[in-house]
């Protein structure tokens, strides 16, 4: 009797083979009982590298025939990758087995049909899953091309303006005028700095205090007030007359208050970089505008007359701002101006910096630099002034306590503005120390402490051929001994000698 190999009931995706191996045992006469009818088989999933092709039990034997034999169930694993090739083979002894090839060519057709039905759902739901995560990358992608194409525009814009820049730059240096910016797409000329500067003061700070002090400042003016009246008292002793003025650092316009009832200024243009002190000395029916010390906005030969009243000590350039001033002066036109001296306030400066020391254990910049004497001359004349005067006076304020003088520090506009202060409130513990030393090495035999301010006053002219000028050595045509009326003595003898 010849076996034939079948298929135990394999299962490959959703293909079933057909039960050829138990229809060709019922065929023989019944030596081969099939297994009971079983549930359905569970699909396994399709991730699973093996599985099992259909859940087979060992059917239960019958007592053994003589001289027959039987056949039990036999459970195939299959792959999903490679054919299945389930047999169902004779327990005792091997035989040639008739129809195996047909059969195994059926199972790999089914199989490969099974095969090719899984990748194609597979290939689908991978494609599907592509899309889904390959959906925002494209949306990333195209907003980097629009940041890119952003990016090229605003590259295009930014070489045109550098283009535009260096062509007025160039423009600007062969006339020797004017520093060029462009600002918002406008083009904004500025004069050209004239020497090399060194930030000392935060300009946005005196900004900030002289807008915190506008509103209040009539209260603590005094000292304002009674420089403005000795600059007017020195105006008043020059014989000219000045059409047109300008008042730099007017701030609320007390020096055009005190120059309003005297015929030496007509008219008076008042400017200060606060616009809130603008404003409030534009109140007095003057013209007034906001405007930079350090950078002013005016052509050559404008003003017959410039004037400062205690504002110039908080310039950073100040000899490009003398410069800039001269270059405003018709020929001939007056610089008249005051500015705080080197020992302004030195009482306080002197406890603070003690008290600092003896709390803190160092010194921070709590006062700004401020100019003497001497080095103004110098600097008057390196901006090309002529017949420089500079003097100095001190102005002595008496006050209760040193707290009183801070507070009008603070309100005058005046407190720190150098650009390396500190950036916190002081100790109050340093505060109380300063207050301390101030009062017992400083009071008088009334209680009161003196605050001293070093007044420097400027006189100066814009050069014009018609002013005196000193006369070449040797050039005198008499001798200082016959204005005299006394003898001659040659140099190198000493009087009283024969």
């Amino acid at each position: 009797m010849a076996w034939r190999a079948t298929l135990a009931n394999n299962q490959v995706g959703s293909k079933f083979l057909p039960p050829v191996g138990a229809q060709m045992a019922r065929d023989e006469g019944g030596l081969i009982e099939p297994p009971p009818k079983q549930p359905r088989p569970v699909k396994g999933n399709r991730r699973n590298q093996i599985r099992i092709g259909n859940q087979v039990a060992a059917c239960p034997r019958r007592p053994s025939r003589e001289g027959r034999r039987h056949i039990g169930a036999v459970a195939v694993l299959v792959s999903q990758d490679h054919m299945a090739a389930g047999l169902i083979v004779d327990h005792h002894r091997t035989r040639s087995l008739i129809g195996r090839a047909r059969t195994v060519a059926r199972a790999a057709k089914c199989v490969g049909a099974g095969i090719f039905f899984k990748r194609q759902a597979t290939t689908r739901t991978e494609r599907r899953r592509q899309k889904t995560h390959l959906f925002p990358a494209r949306c990333a992608k195209r907003a980097c091309g629009l940041n890119n194409t952003a990016a090229i525009q605003a590259l295009r814009r930014q070489q045109k303006i550098k283009h535009v820049r260096d062509r007025l730059t160039n423009r600007a240096a062969r006339i020797g005028a004017v520093r060029v910016g462009i600002y918002g797409g406008a083009v904004v000329c500025h004069k050209k700095s004239m020497t090399e500067t060194m930030t000392v003061f935060n300009r946005a700070a005196v900004r900030r205090h002289r807008d915190r002090a506008a509103p209040l400042l009539d209260d603590h003016d005094f000292l304002f007030a009674e420089v403005a009246d000795r600059l007017a008292d020195r105006l008043d002793d020059i014989t000219r007359e000045f059409p047109l003025s300008l008042d730099l650092g007017c701030r609320t316009g007390g020096l055009g208050g005190m120059l309003g009832g005297r015929g030496a200024v007509k008219t008076l243009i008042q400017a200060d970089l606060s616009l809130a002190m603008a404003g409030r000395a534009r109140g007095n029916d003057r013209p007034a505008l906001v405007a930079d010390e350090e950078t002013l906005p005016f052509g050559t030969a404008i003003f017959d007359a410039v004037l400062s009243n205690l504002s110039l000590h908080w310039v950073n350039d100040l000899p490009g701002a003398l410069i800039q001033i001269r270059h405003a002066l018709k020929p001939d036109g007056l610089f008249l101006a005051s500015v705080f001296g080197g020992d302004t306030l030195k009482e306080l400066r002197a406890c603070l910096y003690d008290a600092e020391i003896a709390i803190e254990g160092g010194l921070s910049p709590r006062f700004s630099p401020l100019i003497d004497v001497r080095d103004m001359g110098n600097l008057l004349q390196r901006a090309g002034f002529a017949l420089p005067v500079v003097d100095a006076e001190q102005i002595t304020v008496s006050y209760d306590n040193p707290l009183k003088l801070m507070h009008d520090l603070r309100n005058m506009g005046e407190a720190n503005a150098n650009k390396d202060r500190r950036p916190g409130f002081s100790r109050r513990a340093t505060l109380l120390k300063a207050c301390e030393l101030y009062l017992e090495k400083f009071a008088g035999p009334d209680g009161r402490i003196p605050a001293t301010f070093d007044i420097l006053t400027v006189t100066a002219w814009a050069p014009d051929p018609s002013q005196q000028k000193p006369m070449q050595p040797g050039s005198a045509q008499s001798s200082l001994a016959e204005a005299l009326g006394t003898d001659e003595i040659p140099s190198g003898e000493k009087a009283g000698s024969d």
